[in-house]
């Protein structure tokens, strides 16, 4: 069994043997889990640092890949949300603005950015004095906390001054607008980056293992009964308490348990579109309002990512389809400011989530609550659902806090707030050094950015795969960004099994290549053939499933509505079953 007191944070395939043995062990006296996390995404990863970080023994189980549900299909955005201002939601933003400027000052540096928006203003004189005493009090509610704001000041901005910052806009688009920042983040990355740092301070996390049920004396869960699938095993974990964190699948996860005092989570469809760069000038991102909610346009490298939708979702959680609907729907509103249409053709890429929203009364998602929930429904479970991506962290604390209540010992306060995501430590030093590093190396230092924008000070570790075998130092095919190293960095210290978790979640090729990922598919097997165990077999069909998978969302993208698009969506099977 591996000793967690020496855990490195890498999720090698040693790593995940060691920890499932781990996991097996609670069963045995006196070595029960202080805590078992179901979930990884973004609050159950949060929730497993924070527990750890307390001293606690915990375990994390996630039923596909980290991420792989709605923490990986957000619009990548760290934001205080500018329009609960407008609905009088001061608590929520406040809390939000505070994360913000944790994550971007302290807690991941090396992963949240600066991003700049325009917000257009269409009326004269009775537009600006209100949008500006909003955007203005966002930027007053960012100073609360000694963190920092991390960003610059709003500031207005003249109609020329905007086409100046936007040129691709129509003139008669806006008589102005108001500059203004947020953060940036890619979702995906992050989780992984969370989970590893918990696992850097001794937690054992596993993905593709599901909860099948959950271990009961008399009313108490004390555990749960999981299946491992990547080797078919089912086994129990115990452990004193229980935290449920699986988004849009709370109120299914919960039914193993009771049917009382559940939560009601409703799912909210969200699209995105991904277009080059290129195809309209601007240096800054837009934030539109439409009739249903907002729209953003917001820069991500190379690309645009435009959205989102808003709509109910009664169908497939694991694979939520957009619709050709979807996809007019965002088109048409963003067209309305571009002096050059966006049509069918600009889009590379296409991504659907779902938002985990509290039920209330109002039969418009839009207008459901963001605000998250915790609650103990039944001795030993501890629940946790709604929220915002941005406040992950302290939805992550409330369940510890809900859930150290009634452990028997003291437990500690939470510590996240000052704990950093591993690589944060050091990167800035890194950044100002790396034209030196880029000379050290023998690469670009477009590729030193690249890989400390994504990995921090941990950017080494790749850069010295690459001159142990310069081979990895080569860009997969059809996407120039991404390199061979990162494809076996992910296998090896990244928790990445199949070439879906790669091309979708690892790196980003599945939205941002031109043909999703198809030209990759095969060098990205071969790769992660050898540190897996692959047989040549295995090898061609991931690379087959992922091909199918590609081929069913394209085609689900030209469906009329939700029913016809997620039946073709749903013909491609997991590459693993999570039932």
């Amino acid at each position: 069994m591996a000793d967690f007191t020496e855990a490195t944070g890498d999720l090698s395939p040693q790593y995940r043997d060691h920890a499932v043995a781990a996991l097996h062990a609670s069963t045995d006296p006196h070595r029960e889990l202080d805590i078992l996390v179901v979930g990884g995404g973004v609050v159950g990863a949060g929730a497993a640092l924070d527990a750890v970080t307390r001293g606690l023994d915990v375990g994390l189980v996630e039923a596909r890949d980290w991420a792989s549900g709605t923490s990986s299909r957000s619009s990548k955005l760290i934001h205080g949300g500018l329009r609960y201002l407008e609905m009088l939601d001061f608590a929520l933003v406040n809390e939000a603005l505070k994360e913000r400027g944790l994550l971007l000052t302290r807690i991941a540096p090396h992963l949240v950015r600066p991003v700049p928006f325009l917000y257009p203003l269409h009326q004269r004189f009775i537009e600006r004095p209100y949008v500006g005493a909003g955007i203005a009090l966002y930027d007053a509610l960012s100073f609360s906390g000694s963190h920092g704001r991390g960003l610059p000041m709003h500031k207005h901005l003249s109609r020329r001054a905007t086409l100046r910052a936007a040129p691709s806009l129509k003139q008669d688009a806006m008589v102005g607008s108001i500059r203004y920042y947020d953060g940036q983040v890619d979702d995906a990355r992050m989780v992984t980056n969370i989970i590893r740092t918990a696992a850097h301070y001794g937690a054992k996390v596993v993905n593709r293992t599901s909860v099948i049920d959950f271990l009961r004396e008399g009313e108490r869960v004390v555990g749960a009964k999981v299946k491992d699938h990547e080797s078919g095993e089912v086994y129990d974990i115990r452990a004193k308490q229980v935290i449920n964190a699986t988004g849009v699948w709370t109120d299914d996860t919960q039914a193993l348990v009771t049917d009382r005092g559940q939560m009601k989570v409703r799912a909210s469809k969200g699209v995105h579109l991904v277009v080059p760069r290129d195809r309209f000038q601007s240096t800054v991102g837009l934030i539109l309002r439409t009739e249903k909610s907002v729209l953003f346009v917001i820069p991500w490298g190379r690309h645009w990512i435009i959205g989102t939708t808003d709509t109910d979702w009664n169908l497939d959680k694991a694979h939520p389809a957009a619709t050709s609907a979807d996809i007019d729907y965002i088109l048409e509103h963003v067209n309305t400011v571009l002096v050059r249409p966006l049509t069918r053709e600009d889009v590379e890429g296409v991504y659907a989530g779902l938002r985990p929203l509290l039920a209330g009364e109002s039969d418009s998602t839009a207008k459901l609550s963001r605000e998250h929930v915790v609650a103990h429904p039944v001795p030993g479970l501890v629940v946790v659902a709604g929220g915002k991506w941005t406040t992950y962290r302290v939805m992550a604390k409330d369940a510890v806090d809900e859930a150290a209540r009634s452990l028997d010992e003291r437990v500690p306060e939470s510590v996240t707030e000052s704990i950093t995501l591993l690589g944060a430590d050091g990167y800035q030093a890194a950044w100002n050094r790396r034209g030196r590093t880029a000379e050290l190396a023998g690469v670009h230092v477009a590729r030193v950015e690249h890989l400390l924008q994504r990995y921090g000070s941990m950017a080494r570790h790749l850069l010295a795969m690459i001159a142990d075998r310069p081979e990895l130092g080569a860009p997969l095919p059809g996407a120039d960004d991404y390199l061979a190293a990162e494809v076996l960095y992910a296998v090896t210290h990244e928790g990445a099994r199949h070439v879906e978790d790669v091309l979708t979640r690892r790196t980003r090729i599945s939205i941002e290549a031109w043909d999703r990922g198809d030209s990759a598919a095969p060098v990205v097997a071969d790769l992660m053939a050898g540190p897996l165990g692959w047989t040549p077999e295995q090898r061609d069909h991931e690379v087959e499933v992922y091909l199918a998978r590609v081929k069913a969302e394209r085609i689900s993208q030209e469906q009329p509505d939700d029913a016809s698009a997620d039946a073709e969506r749903i013909r491609v099977a997991d590459i693993v079953s999570a039932t």
